[in-house]
């Protein structure tokens, strides 16, 4: 098997391009100090008390909530670097004062809880105190992880909370004494330990630890590996390989900036090899890696605090997602089969791929945990957190199988080691952006801005879907998917809910338009990943990834009209109906959008596909039949352009 894709070691550019683009990754080199045992030890042991807390459970839900953002706390001090430039390998003495105070915190509300229990929501001084301590130190985590753009809005937020008395208007509450608000945040589960870290200490933990585990099993190779074997013969087969490769990984990865840089490192150099121009190859990688995130099973562990937000199954969100993701990779994969076809590009010749037999012969057993993990969701009848502890130990078993994939003790103890890092820059966003959630629920904010929108909307859906949309997208920009989702959830989603949208399709729309920030310009951080290593440009692979990823821009508008897509309304066979329906739309959106079948088409021709598309999909039946008239010319028109020249042949398509 040549040309293997191995994804543990990215090159040297891979790693520099996601420094650059994804403030996660910049973490000093404290593996070759002295303190690298003791940190290991310490991540190691915060996993094993997350499966031990998952099976038998342990302190009260506060507690364990302040054990997990100390913990998280200590270890992101001890790794982030204090400053982009920073080049020394261990903390600083002010790191070594943060990592107390994360401690601290921790034990402290371990010691007062009973007290917390019974006082009524009466503090004392020394609660201000820790309170304090326990703010700056998630502010300053999620300034090192996230940037400025997260604690800067928490820092607004609670500036609001302050001086609510003050504001205009709708937006006037009864306002708050500072010890009130950081009181409230540090010694309640509605700010710091809000839902969302409830979530990350849970859930979202022990679906990282899978997912590191699967990385170092080689699960990221054998993904590169099959996809190769699949598609890497098609024409454009790089692409197609990029999109197959990026939908697997991405939903389990739930970053996609690692994601692009994880697979884009070996992919887009093969997109290049072949044709496609850097621009293209660079957006083609950004686009599936962004929609990993609303791939299932996983979904990058949105889905997750989606379902605690609800207070629906984690399954139901699983099942309703899949056919809005395979439309939306659908969509991608015919531009970028239309692309191949109008430039003549060609595939990778057999003898430079992998077989598929030889591939699942090596490693196809590393199918049986996910196997095991849907059986376990959807059959068992168990619970989510026993089935993801159960699943990680099925893991390392089936790993055993073969001695490609066999992990030794250190092996497991690093993959237990960094899946606790990489639980970091989810535990701080969630630990943040549970601050604005909680001032948003100490004010009511939230329900008088989901008013506003629906005031300015008039009343009616579609402009207050287009104002959320932009809302989202605008919220979204230069923020991790998890905070992003839930930041619009608290902010847009209730507005569409208060118009007769179905919860669940309203958050779902609010996710989608949260992500797509990391392809939308100005801030397209996945496309600027992307950029970086095809060598073109940001703000053209930019929009050049928010033109492949049309489909998923018409998508949520569809499901939020016919919610029989998500399978929330009416029978299977008015599923299958909007499924079918949607994907021609989306299909002629992507002709389109490249400007090609059989022949090169015309702006005008291409103008009348896009708008029959939109009126296909429409839920109205004259517009259906308008888009459905309007289309068929047009392909008609096309396929008489071919014939005239001679090329209205299948091989053209």
């Amino acid at each position: 098997m040549t040309n293997s894709l191995p994804t543990d070691a990215p090159p040297p550019e891979s790693i520099e391009t996601v420094e650059k683009y994804d403030r996660e990754s910049r973490t000093r080199d404290i593996w070759s100090t002295k303190w690298a045992l003791p940190l290991t030890v310490f991540a190691v042991g915060l996993s094993l008390y997350q499966i031990y807390y998952a099976l038998f459970g342990g302190p009260p839900t506060l507690v364990h909530r302040g054990i997990h953002v100390g913990a998280i706390l200590v270890l992101c001090f001890a790794v982030q670097r204090f400053r982009l430039r920073e080049t020394r390998s261990t903390p600083p003495w002010f790191d070594w004062l943060c990592i107390a105070g994360s401690i601290a915190i921790a034990v402290y509300l371990a010691v007062v809880f009973d007290r917390l229990t019974v006082s009524g929501g009466r503090f004392e001084t020394i609660d201000v105190v820790f309170s304090v301590i326990c703010l700056v130190l998630v502010l300053e985590a999620a300034r090192r992880v996230t940037g400025l753009i997260l604690p800067s809005l928490a820092v607004l937020f609670i500036v609001y909370d302050y001086y609510g008395r003050s504001m205009p208007g709708l937006f006037r509450h009864r306002g708050y004494d500072l010890d009130r608000i950081v009181t409230f945040m540090y010694e309640s589960t509605e700010g710091i330990f809000s839902t969302a870290i409830g979530v990350s200490s849970t859930y979202i933990f022990l679906f990282i630890l899978f997912g590191a585990i699967l990385q170092k099993s080689g699960m990221g190779q054998f993904f590169n590996d099959i996809a190769l074997a699949l598609a890497g013969q098609a024409r454009g087969g790089p692409a197609k390989v990029a999109v197959l490769a990026s939908g697997f990984l991405g939903s389990i990865n739930g970053s996609a900036i690692a994601n692009v840089v994880t697979t884009g490192a070996f992919t887009i150099p093969m997109m290049k090899r072949v044709g496609y121009q850097r621009n293209f190859a660079g957006a083609v990688e950004s686009a599936a890696s962004v929609g990993g995130q609303i791939m299932p099973p996983i979904m990058g562990a949105a889905a997750f605090i989606m379902a605690e937000t609800l207070g629906i199954p984690y399954t139901q969100i699983v099942l309703v997602a899949i056919i809005p993701a395979v439309l939306y990779y659908l969509g991608i994969l015919i531009q970028v089969h239309l692309r191949a076809t109008s430039q003549g590009l060609r595939g990778i010749s057999r003898e430079n791929l992998p077989a598929v037999m030889d591939v699942m012969k090596e490693r196809g057993h590393l199918l049986l945990p996910l196997l095991f993990l849907l059986y376990m969701l959807f059959f068992s009848g168990t619970t989510i957190l026993f089935a993801a502890v159960t699943t990680i130990f099925v893991t390392i078993a089936a790993a055993m199988v073969r001695k490609s994939t066999r992990m030794s003790l250190l092996d497991i103890v690093h993959a237990l080691r960094d899946g606790a890092l990489t639980a970091v820059s989810v535990a701080v966003a969630c630990a943040c952006v549970g601050i604005i959630v909680g001032v948003a629920t100490q004010t009511g904010f939230g329900v008088k801005l989901a008013g506003t929108i629906v005031t300015i909307g008039g009343g009616f859906l579609l402009p207050t879907l287009l104002m959320t949309a932009v809302a989202c997208i605008i919220l979204g920009m230069g923020l991790p998917s998890i905070p992003a989702y839930i930041i619009v959830a608290t902010m847009a989603a209730p507005a569409l809910v208060q118009l007769d949208v179905a919860p669940l399709a309203a958050h779902l729309f609010v996710f989608y338009f949260g992500l797509f920030a990391n392809i939308t310009p100005p801030v397209a951080l996945a496309a600027f990943a992307a950029a970086g290593l095809s060598g073109g440009s940001p703000m053209r692979t930019g929009f050049v990834a928010m033109r492949l990823a049309l489909g998923g821009l018409i998508v949520p508008f569809v499901f939020v009209y016919q919610p029989e897509l998500l399978m929330l309304d009416g029978t299977a066979a008015d599923t299958v109906r909007a499924a079918v329906i949607l994907l021609i739309g989306v299909a002629l959106l992507a002709v389109a959008a490249e400007g090609h079948l059989f022949v090169p088409l015309p702006i005008w021709l291409r103008i009348v596909l896009a708008l029959g598309a939109i009126g296909l999909v429409t839920p109205d039946y004259v517009l259906d039949l308008i888009g459905a008239v309007a289309a068929l010319a047009a392909i008609g028109v096309a396929m008489f352009m071919a014939r005239r020249q001679g090329r209205l042949h299948l091989r053209e398509i």
